[in-house]
């Protein structure tokens, strides 16, 4: 588990992102899926408290496996992908516009998000063994 230092927290917020394409339409191919992560490379470049760690594809959507600061709202760089990537996207592929005409976007509306982590019985665990004995917080056992 890899932990993040701030200059006021520690964190460690991975996420699981599905973004699927408008309308499940199957426009996701290799030569696109390497612009996509190129693209992705750029957002890290100009945010760097979003870090991308798995991509991934099929032919109607993407698997992001994700690192963001908790000071960022999940929705917001969810948008900041879909900006960064529709708009290039077209320029670059223009079968895209005729796909996709009348519109700038080329991914659908909503999108999946789930936590990735430690998981609930360790967590639980922790919090419950709280003040009892020593799990290794500390070198020297009190008496």
């Amino acid at each position: 588990m890899e932990l993040i230092h701030l200059s006021h927290c520690v964190y460690q917020c991975e996420y699981h992102i599905v973004l699927v394409a408008k309308y499940r339409k199957e426009i996701l191919n290799e030569g696109i899926f390497a612009y996509i992560n190129k693209k992705l490379a750029e957002i890290t470049e100009h945010y760097p408290l979003i870090r991308f760690k798995t991509v991934n594809h099929d032919k109607d959507h993407i698997h992001v496996h994700i690192s963001i600061s908790p000071i960022v709202a999940v929705g917001k760089v969810i948008g900041i992908i879909k900006q960064n990537t529709s708009r290039e996207l077209k320029q670059k592929f223009p079968f895209l516009r005729q796909v996709y005409w009348g519109t700038d976007a080329i991914w659908s509306e909503g999108y999946f998000a789930s936590t990735v982590g430690v998981d609930e019985a360790v967590i639980r665990a922790y919090i419950e063994n709280q003040g009892k004995k020593d799990a290794g917080q500390t070198k020297f056992e009190i008496s």
